[in-house]
Protein backbone atom coordinates (compact mmCIF):
# COMPACT_ATOMS: atom_id res chain seq x y z
CA UNK A 1 0.00 0.00 0.00
CA UNK A 2 1.47 3.63 -1.01
CA UNK A 3 3.01 5.09 2.23
CA UNK A 4 1.50 8.49 1.80
CA UNK A 5 -2.23 6.64 1.16
CA UNK A 6 -2.10 4.82 4.30
CA UNK A 7 -0.24 7.91 6.08
CA UNK A 8 -3.43 10.06 4.97
CA UNK A 9 -6.41 7.42 5.97
CA UNK A 10 -4.61 6.88 9.30
CA UNK A 11 -3.75 2.94 8.40
CA UNK A 12 0.09 3.55 8.34
CA UNK A 13 0.90 0.34 9.70
CA UNK A 14 -1.53 -1.73 8.02
CA UNK A 15 0.48 -3.63 4.87
CA UNK A 16 -0.90 -6.05 1.97
CA UNK A 17 0.15 -9.09 4.29
CA UNK A 18 -1.92 -7.65 7.24
CA UNK A 19 -5.33 -7.31 4.32
CA UNK A 20 -4.61 -10.38 2.65
CA UNK A 21 -4.40 -12.15 6.15
CA UNK A 22 -7.74 -10.89 6.97
CA UNK A 23 -9.21 -11.78 3.83
CA UNK A 24 -7.52 -15.42 3.91
CA UNK A 25 -9.14 -15.98 7.45
CA UNK A 26 -12.69 -14.44 6.22
CA UNK A 27 -12.72 -17.07 3.30
CA UNK A 28 -11.98 -19.79 5.79
CA UNK A 29 -14.66 -18.54 8.03
CA UNK A 30 -17.19 -18.12 5.05
CA UNK A 31 -16.24 -21.98 3.49
CA UNK A 32 -16.91 -23.16 7.10
CA UNK A 33 -20.04 -21.20 7.77
CA UNK A 34 -21.94 -21.94 4.02
CA UNK A 35 -21.03 -26.01 4.83
CA UNK A 36 -23.12 -25.64 7.76
CA UNK A 37 -25.43 -23.73 6.42
CA UNK A 38 -25.85 -26.39 3.50
CA UNK A 39 -26.80 -29.22 6.62
CA UNK A 40 -29.35 -27.35 7.58
CA UNK A 41 -31.41 -26.37 4.95
CA UNK A 42 -34.28 -28.53 3.57
CA UNK A 43 -35.61 -26.78 0.68
CA UNK A 44 -33.60 -27.50 -3.04
CA UNK A 45 -33.48 -23.44 -3.84
CA UNK A 46 -31.73 -22.70 -0.70
CA UNK A 47 -29.43 -25.65 -0.67
CA UNK A 48 -28.29 -24.73 -4.62
CA UNK A 49 -28.14 -21.05 -3.71
CA UNK A 50 -25.67 -21.77 -0.56
CA UNK A 51 -23.74 -24.42 -2.95
CA UNK A 52 -23.23 -21.27 -5.06
CA UNK A 53 -21.96 -18.87 -2.57
CA UNK A 54 -19.70 -21.96 -0.71
CA UNK A 55 -18.20 -22.30 -4.71
CA UNK A 56 -17.37 -18.53 -4.61
CA UNK A 57 -15.81 -18.51 -1.36
CA UNK A 58 -13.44 -21.34 -2.18
CA UNK A 59 -12.55 -19.76 -5.35
CA UNK A 60 -11.65 -16.33 -3.34
CA UNK A 61 -10.06 -18.49 -1.12
CA UNK A 62 -7.73 -20.46 -3.73
CA UNK A 63 -6.56 -17.08 -5.31
CA UNK A 64 -6.09 -15.18 -1.80
CA UNK A 65 -3.82 -18.46 -0.76
CA UNK A 66 -2.19 -18.55 -4.28
CA UNK A 67 -1.91 -14.49 -4.14
CA UNK A 68 0.02 -14.98 -0.33
CA UNK A 69 1.90 -18.23 -1.59
CA UNK A 70 3.48 -15.79 -4.39
CA UNK A 71 4.28 -13.37 -1.92
CA UNK A 72 5.89 -15.54 0.90
CA UNK A 73 3.40 -14.67 3.50
CA UNK A 74 1.26 -17.71 3.33
CA UNK A 75 3.28 -21.28 3.91
CA UNK A 76 0.89 -23.96 3.88
CA UNK A 77 3.16 -26.40 3.19
CA UNK A 78 5.85 -25.56 6.17
CA UNK A 79 3.65 -25.33 9.79
CA UNK A 80 6.89 -23.97 11.38
CA UNK A 81 7.27 -21.21 8.90
CA UNK A 82 3.88 -20.52 8.78
CA UNK A 83 3.92 -19.85 12.50
CA UNK A 84 7.07 -17.75 12.41
CA UNK A 85 5.09 -15.11 9.41
CA UNK A 86 2.01 -15.55 12.07
CA UNK A 87 3.43 -14.28 14.95
CA UNK A 88 5.00 -11.13 12.89
CA UNK A 89 1.73 -10.35 11.24
CA UNK A 90 0.12 -10.96 14.23
CA UNK A 91 2.92 -8.29 16.21
CA UNK A 92 2.27 -5.78 13.52
CA UNK A 93 -1.65 -5.95 13.45
CA UNK A 94 -1.37 -5.24 17.93
CA UNK A 95 0.75 -2.22 16.98
CA UNK A 96 -1.52 -0.60 14.77
CA UNK A 97 -3.02 2.66 16.24
CA UNK A 98 -5.78 2.48 18.32
CA UNK A 99 -8.65 4.25 16.19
Amino acid sequence: MNEMIQNMTGLGGITDQLIATDLLISAKSGIKNYAVALTETSTPEVRQGLKNQLNTAIEVHEKVSNYMISKGYYHPENPSEQLTVDLKTTQQALNLPKI
